[in-house]
């Protein structure tokens, strides 16, 4: 009763701040929807994305992950600072030079309609197959723990989920979310610092016991260098991390929505370097956390669940660590759930409405009755995607979304890195060939590799489809370029 009590005072609050950030004449028109009207202060837009970044999979999966790859994420961690780095300075600057809304605009200009379109349906596949992904892990945690005594099907509460997400975004978009994030962060990390304090007492462990415990635990390995088949691999993992940020944050109309928001690009680069640091630390915690919550389990004697994703919710919600630590972690949970899936929301229904229906060409009344009926569509996809994921029911729900995004923003990756790295025109026609063959024969490659030499692809497998993708566009290609705006 109490988590369901926690629940209600907290969608109170955003629904309170959806409310005060809507006010205004201009609070609904696009300008303030898709890009806040370019008023966002840029610490405010780096903190909030701290949360719409980490999500619930990261507040579940990553301690969990610790038992079957050790600290090993770390790696892949250290690289996404580097990929910041990369956005900042190399995509950034052309967003802001060509005032874009849509960042998959930019693939029409320099390349082709087609091209544009393309670019645009990976983004809406990739998020809507993502978001659903670490909904559905907050959505199964909630009925397992929750709802389920109350006889309340799944998919009503990944139905009610989305709901309360469209509820507080369908009117002023990403100048809410904006803030709403900010909060909802806030929420995550107070939550992690907590659940952390109150395993550290079960343990009773002093400062320098908890640094002996984490340093001498078989699972504190960081760095694998002497295994180049293993997943884990130092450079694997490091480029992977590098090229994921990359696409899932510079190539993703979700995350670059928020930078797109600040007065001006000092201000995005500003909010680019802190969000990106952040990452380090706090993954870190989670990674400690996954190694206490172990430890404590032997001190226990207790079985941990066969699945890494269900052991800090069997200790958070079954009274291993106390009553209050059920009520800390499903506010982190709610909180990381509704920071990814409102901006991932908002963003998808800013690329179909300006991407494929042009609402930014049409009236004010036409362009807002679209957009509403557009959010609405996507919000009930959303909830059927939730319910595909749980009946492909993944063991390892982080690891299918960097899978996903290595398929889906593969070819994204190829298509922008044609047309900043190149002086080329290419066949416009053939690229939604060229995007869509990519990651079928990456798919068969992995399939013939680890049948044959038993060797089987990572994230580094997004890499081999943009280069495919950019390859396939060369091969196409003639000198020439077209001219930007």
């Amino acid at each position: 009763m109490m988590i369901i009590i926690t629940i209600i005072c907290y969608f109170a609050i955003l629904l309170f701040i959806a409310r005060v950030t809507g006010r205004g004449k201009q609070s609904s028109s696009d300008a303030a929807f898709f890009r806040g009207q370019n008023r966002s202060p840029w610490y405010i837009v780096s903190f909030g994305m701290i949360g719409a970044s980490i999500s619930g999979v990261t507040f579940v999966s990553v301690p969990g992950m610790v038992r079957g790859m050790d600290m090993t994420y770390m790696q892949t961690v250290m690289g996404f600072f580097f990929g910041y780095l990369i956005v900042a300075h190399v995509l950034l600057p052309l967003y802001y030079r060509l005032n874009l809304t849509s960042i998959y605009s930019y693939l029409g200009t320099r390349i082709g309609i087609n091209a544009y379109r393309t670019g645009s349906f990976f983004f809406l596949l990739s998020r809507m197959l993502g978001t659903a992904a670490k909904l559905y892990l907050v959505c199964l945690i909630l009925h397992t723990y929750v709802f389920v005594h109350m006889g309340i099907p799944f998919w009503a509460i990944a139905a009610g989920s989305v709901a309360l997400v469209w509820i507080y975004t369908h009117k002023s978009g990403i100048k809410t979310i904006v803030w709403t994030d900010t909060l909802q962060t806030l929420c995550l990390i107070v939550a992690l610092i907590w659940i952390i304090f109150f395993t550290i007492q079960k343990l009773d462990l002093t400062w320098s016991g908890i640094i002996e415990t984490i340093n001498n635990n078989p699972h504190s390995r960081i760095f694998v260098f002497d295994n180049w088949i293993s997943r884990q691999n130092f450079f694997k993992q490091f480029l992977s991390g590098i090229f994921i940020v990359i696409v899932m944050t510079g190539l993703d109309q979700d995350m670059m929505q928020k930078n797109l928001s600040c007065r001006n690009l000092h201000d995005a680069k500003k909010n680019m370097y802190c969000y990106g640091f952040s990452f380090i630390p706090l993954n870190f915690l989670f990674l400690c956390l996954g190694i206490l919550l172990l430890e404590l389990a032997g001190k226990m004697n207790l079985s941990l669940p066969l699945i890494n994703d269900d052991i800090l919710p069997m200790f958070a919600t079954q009274g291993y660590l106390g009553g209050t630590v059920s009520i800390l972690f499903a506010i982190g949970i709610i909180a990381a759930a509704f920071s990814n899936s409102d901006s991932a929301l908002t963003a998808m229904t800013t690329s179909v409405c300006i991407d494929f229906l042009k609402t930014n060409k049409k009236n004010e009344e036409i362009a807002r009755y679209q957009r509403g009926k557009v959010h609405i569509i996507l919000s009930i996809i959303l909830v059927l995607f939730i319910c595909l994921v749980k009946a492909l029911n993944s063991k390892s729900v982080i690891d299918i979304i960097y899978i996903i995004a290595s398929y889906t923003y593969g070819p994204l990756l190829g298509m922008f890195a044609f047309g900043l790295f190149t002086h080329r025109t290419t066949k416009d026609r053939w690229i939604p060939f060229i995007a869509v063959g990519s990651p079928i024969f990456c798919y068969l490659l992995d399939q013939y590799t680890m049948q044959n030499y038993g060797y089987k692809f990572g994230y580094e497998l997004l890499m081999l489809n943009g280069i495919l993708t950019f390859m396939g566009m060369y091969v196409l290609s003639t000198k020439g370029i077209k001219k930007l705006n």
